[in-house]
């Protein structure tokens, strides 16, 4: 993971996040573990960089999902959940997308939605990317202090 770095977590958040309906799970993980490996040599900056490029990969990522509900294909229209999250988003607008990007999973059925209610692309890019962002951030930095806490006492 340190020999790929910042560039790593972006590439490894672009492709978790542009997979539509195909849960990968191993995203916080795999960026956390970035995060780990980064704190020690760079500080508490290490773990923040990584939050922001890999929030950086999710928002671009996510723009697959947003395509496919702007051409139309609603795959998921009859879905109890997605018509709640049209309710959220025709109420909130993009302060939905910026929240529920901040939850970790079933972000691609808000993308698809995002992309249906035709929300304009950079706004809903912006909110997805900050609230990817905050949550790669504080996902990074709690690991990498978690770990820094926890590996003395393994003896590492």
């Amino acid at each position: 993971l340190a020999a790929y770095g910042y560039l790593g977590a972006f590439l490894i958040s672009l492709i978790g996040n542009a997979s539509v309906f195909l849960f990968l799970g191993a995203v916080l993980p795999l960026l956390a573990g970035i995060g780990v490996v980064l704190y020690p040599a760079t500080g508490i900056p290490g773990p923040i960089i990584v939050g922001l490029v890999g929030g950086a990969g999710a928002a671009i990522g996510e723009i697959t999902g947003y395509l496919l509900g702007f051409s139309g294909r609603a795959v998921v229209e009859n879905n109890r959940r997605y018509n709640q999250l049209v309710g959220w988003m025709k109420r909130w607008g993009v302060i939905a997308i910026f929240l529920l990007s901040v939850v970790p999973f079933f972000f691609d059925i808000v993308a698809i939605a995002a992309g249906i209610l035709r929300v304009p692309l950079w706004k809903f890019v912006l909110a997805c990317w900050l609230g990817r962002t905050l949550l790669y951030v504080v996902v990074v930095l709690l690991t990498a202090l978690g770990w820094e806490a926890v590996s003395p006492m393994l003896g590492w």
